[in-house]
């Protein structure tokens, strides 16, 4: 009796294994390539035929000729055979904390220095704070119209010229209602520089 049950029962396991762990991932995994092969394949920037990025992962940016986004928690090691890894993470600081208000504070010291010509009195609070991932690759319309004096001066470009690339390079809300409106400084950045 109990050999019986065994065999049935390693049986609909092997078999749900096949198809669930195989076969539904086959599928899902085609489809995916086949309807949103751009998306499914990391959503890779390329310039001449080069990955200079994803749309997915935020950069460092910290040069006065380029826009910066939020705070980055990367870290690089190297590994046995000599290769670089990064490895993202929150900072799990509370914002309670007297530590996590010292780095907003001089984050935004860094961030006034940097644009003295701004037109808003606050710092908006995405280029201070990091993201949940530590790699969100998006500001938000202010943060990003925040920087547009600096990124003017600095590209030679007019305020007008660098609003049009961020506008190129925005998102709106999902069907004008879900989430937030966003700006992608990896590819204003590329655009900056005349390489998108």
């Amino acid at each position: 009796m109990f050999k019986g049950v065994a065999s049935r029962a390693l049986g609909v396991f092997a078999l749900f294994t096949v198809v669930c762990g195989l076969g539904y991932t086959l599928v899902v995994t085609g489809i995916a390539q086949v309807a949103f092969p751009y998306q499914a394949n990391g959503s890779l920037i390329k310039v001449d035929d080069k990955i200079v990025g994803s749309e997915l992962i935020g950069q460092n940016f910290e040069d006065e000729d380029h826009m910066w986004g939020r705070i980055q928690n990367v870290s690089v090691v190297e590994d046995e055979n000599g290769e670089l890894m990064a490895y993202s993470a929150p900072s799990n600081l509370s914002p309670a904390s007297e530590e996590y208000q010292e780095l907003v504070d001089a984050r935004v010291e860094k961030i006034r220095a940097a644009n003295p010509d701004a037109d808003m009195d606050a710092v908006p609070v995405d280029l201070v704070t990091c993201s949940g991932s530590g790699l969100d690759p998006e500001i938000s319309p202010d943060a990003a119209e925040y920087q547009v004096p600096r990124l003017a001066k600095a590209t030679g470009k007019s305020e007008d010229e660098v609003r049009d690339i961020i506008a190129k390079c925005s998102k709106g809300r999902l069907l004008g209602v879900f989430g937030e409106p966003t700006v992608n400084v990896l590819k204003v950045n590329l655009m900056l520089d005349g390489k998108l």
